[in-house]
Order: C-alpha cells, then sequence, then structure tokens
C-alpha cells in the first residue's frame, strides 16, 4: 500500500510517461506494474525521486524501462 503522495507522484509520473511514450495512461500503468518499476522503483524510491525534475524523471524511467527490455 502506498500513501496519498506516493500515489499522486505516481499518477504525475504516469501520465507525464504517457505523453512522451505516445501511449495511454492505462497503458503505460500496465508497462510500470507488470515490469515491478511502478512498485520496486517509483514507490519505493519516492522519497529521493520526488525531489527531481520532471524532464530528469520521465528520462530516467525511459531509461530504466528499455534497460528491463521494455519495447517503448
Amino acid at each position: 500500500m502506498c500513501t496519498k503522495k506516493e500515489l499522486t507522484f505516481s499518477v504525475f509520473l504516469i501520465h507525464n510517461l504517457a505523453e512522451k511514450w505516445r501511449k495511454k495512461p492505462a497503458e503505460v500503468y500496465k508497462i510500470l506494474d507488470d515490469s515491478q518499476i511502478l512498485d520496486d522503483y517509483i514507490i519505493k524510491c519516492y522519497d529521493s525521486l520526488h525531489t527531481l525534475g520532471k524532464d530528469y524523471l520521465i528520462e530516467d524511467i525511459t531509461e530504466f524501462a528499455i534497460e528491463k527490455g521494455i519495447q517503448l
């Protein structure tokens, strides 16, 4: 279970990644959830990640997903 702040942050990222990846937010959520990026990285590292800029976060998560072999 995550906190309200972590949930709000996750939704923010999902929508911004959806725009970057040209996918629907539901598709991005599924990708992040299936790959464990959502739980094991975004929520787990919330304290560090939420202090970073939007552009950096989008690039970081995009690169992380590619490293995990996810086709974007």
